[in-house]
């Protein structure tokens, strides 16, 4: 989507700082089998879902338009290293803010702002403007993950591997 098209049909919870937004963009991940290569088995493994799984990036416009599907990962990739290689990047201009959630440390990988939920880090306490902050980016951020995870889920089927598949040659089949 164009950014004018995406201002256009900006929500009013959108208006003020988060207004620049272009893309709010968020990891999903898809449980697969279990591979029987454990080289295999180690690449799609997930610490996060203690299951084996491909993880694909999902951007969605502030109004909840699907924008952006990038091609499935290893399950065990982090979520910077599939924005780095999900190719979103090459489509944004310095003007285009993204929204992610607290987890995704990506500011020196954009052009523009990045909106994200502030987090202790090593602070006991948050700050007022923090909590704040992130409430704000939390309000709007729910809306986007009640719509494309449970739509995103329910229209896929279980993924199986071939058994022929080893190392990095991850095809998928149905």
């Amino acid at each position: 989507m164009s950014p004018a098209a995406v201002k256009d049909s900006l929500p009013h919870d959108f208006d003020g700082c988060y207004s620049d937004t272009q893309v709010v963009l968020d990891c999903t991940e898809l449980w697969c089998q279990t591979p029987s290569s454990l080289l295999l088995q180690s690449e799609v493994f997930s610490n996060y879902k203690s299951h084996c799984t491909f993880k694909a990036m999902v951007g969605m416009s502030p109004h909840g338009a699907l924008t952006f599907v990038s091609a499935l990962f290893e399950g065990s990739m982090s979520d910077r290293e599939v924005f780095r290689q999900s190719g979103i990047t090459s489509l944004l201009t310095p003007d285009m803010a993204i929204m992610v959630d607290k987890g995704f440390l990506v500011d020196d990988l954009v052009p523009g702002p990045v909106h994200r939920p502030a987090f202790l880090s090593k602070r006991a306490q948050m700050s007022e403007v923090d909590v704040l902050k992130t409430q704000s980016i939390a309000r709007l951020r729910v809306h986007i993950e009640r719509e494309h995870k449970p739509n995103l889920h329910s229209r896929l089927s279980p993924l199986k591997l071939p058994k022929w598949t080893s190392g990095k040659e991850m095809e998928i089949m149905n």
